[in-house]
């Protein structure tokens, strides 16, 4: 007997509607989830939203249980915490994680959800992702004890990576961001804090999340000697000009690239691993200074576009649905 729930859908670029979507009862090894909250953040979702998201990234770019296709009609989102319902007996009743979209209610897999652990907030719990993406740059630019290291944008993922940062032995972390607003949240993750021109300069590592032509100029300037930028912006189909001459090749400089998608092999971790500790990272309080804001389910095809079109200012959004707490 199948039920109804709620979803969001893209219906064409810049625009969104909710849609009635009907559910099938759970099967074995299945459960069905009702929605909490869900989260959106500045950077892949609005890009999807607004459709530029380029044709050969299609198939990299589909979300776990996506439905639809790029550019539109898409129903699309990762960032989601809710409660089981029914189901695998030993999962109902807890609050799990799960890479869906925005939907009051969802049957996935058993082993698509994750338990959250005592000390993370629902709510808190739709940074996973995030941080999941922070903890994989992290591993993707191996810092060493005692290293300088600059985060340049403060968005949702460049503080997350700041956040998970913050905690590494003997390193001077500094974010950099032309917003000075930043400053504060920087403070509360005990993180030092600059504008473009204030940033400190001979840096062994700079992580670059400002998705912007300046900042990712401006990372590599920052680097002392042999030093590493690691590039966790993702600019969709946007061309970005790399400043390849200049001191590029006679300080030796390295760009790599960090994505979510893949794990380095030399890290010998999967993909649960990873979340699970996303998860446990996130029963750190200084977190909470990431979500920025929240609205209702009800309220999301006229709350995307503001975030989409920056009118609505943002570092994750938090969706609230009935009955979430």
């Amino acid at each position: 007997m199948s039920k109804s729930a709620r979803a969001f859908w893209m219906t064409c670029p810049g625009t969104g509607e909710i849609r009635t979507v009907e559910l099938p009862d759970p099967g074995p090894g299945e459960v069905l989830v009702r929605t909490l909250h869900s989260g959106v953040s500045r950077g892949t979702e609005t890009l999807v939203f607004q459709g530029r998201v380029p044709e050969s990234q299609w198939s990299t770019m589909r979300a776990p249980f996506q439905e639809g296709d790029f550019p539109a009609p898409v129903k699309y989102g990762y960032l989601n915490v809710g409660v089981v319902e029914a189901g695998v007996p030993d999962l109902v009743g807890k609050t799990v994680f799960c890479l869906f979209p925005h939907q009051t209610r969802y049957v996935v897999p058993a082993t698509a959800v994750t338990v959250l652990p005592d000390g993370v907030p629902a709510d808190r719990a739709v940074l996973t992702g995030t941080v999941e993406t922070a903890v994989n740059a992290v591993w993707d630019a191996h810092p060493q004890l005692g290293d300088r290291i600059t985060v340049v944008g403060g968005g949702m993922v460049g503080l997350s990576v700041a956040a998970v940062l913050a905690g590494f032995p003997g390193a001077d972390v500094q974010l950099v961001d032309t917003d000075t607003s930043r400053e504060a949240i920087a403070t509360s993750l005990a993180i030092g804090f600059a504008t473009p021109g204030r940033a400190r300069e001979d840096r062994d590592l700079v992580i670059h999340a400002s998705a912007t032509q300046a900042g990712l100029a401006r990372s590599l300037e920052l680097l002392r000697p042999e030093g590493t930028v690691v590039e966790l912006s993702w600019h969709g189909d946007r061309q970005v000009a790399i400043p390849l001459g200049e001191h590029f090749h006679s300080r030796r400089l390295t760009i790599r690239s960090s994505q979510v998608g893949g794990i380095r092999p030399d890290r010998r971790r999967d993909y649960a691993d990873r979340l699970k500790l996303a998860l446990n990272l996130l029963q750190d309080s200084r977190f909470e200074a990431l979500i920025s804001g929240r609205s209702s389910f009800e309220d999301l095809p006229k709350t995307l576009p503001r975030l989409a079109d920056g009118s609505l200012p943002a570092l994750c959004h938090v969706i609230d649905y009935p009955g979430g707490n």
